[in-house]
């Protein structure tokens, strides 16, 4: 049988921008946290400086296999392949246990409140939960091959 792969319309394109985007600003949020400065980390309040402290080594590791995993999945979906899918459920497999982290076993609420503290986390999951379903509903449509 002839595997046919069927143009896709402009906002596939649109949408891979975006996701594209969003797991960019996750690599740089990625290397701000990991990499920052002592003097930066010094001139933030003493309740922010003391949440970087609450990370252990695990999350930050998990924080990079989201983010690579993400990024990847989003180079997946330019160059139309199927591997983008398991790329995108390796990243929310890495999200879920780093926001579950960072919401439930930080002193993040009150650092930054709830509100504050629990939408970018919402956001990931949502994104990451996205990111999945497009790269399946894309596979239904033959336009990764």
């Amino acid at each position: 049988m002839e595997n046919k792969q069927f143009k896709v319309p402009a906002w596939y394109w649109i949408l891979t921008a975006i996701l594209l985007l969003w797991n960019l600003m996750g690599v740089f949020s990625f290397i701000g946290h990991t990499f920052i400065s002592d003097e930066t980390l010094q001139a933030l309040p003493t309740n922010e400086r003391e949440l970087y402290g609450d990370y252990p080594m695990w999350t930050t590791i998990v924080f990079a296999i989201a983010v690579l995993s993400g990024l990847l999945g989003s180079i997946g979906l330019f160059l139309k392949k199927k591997w983008t899918k398991m790329s995108f459920i390796i990243s929310l497999c890495a999200i879920i246990p780093q926001m579950l982290h960072n919401v439930v076993f930080t002193e993040s609420i009150e650092v930054y409140g709830l509100i504050q503290a629990i939408t970018m986390p919402i956001l990931v999951v949502i994104f990451g939960l996205f990111a999945i379903w497009f790269a399946s509903f894309a596979i239904k449509k033959t336009w990764l091959g």
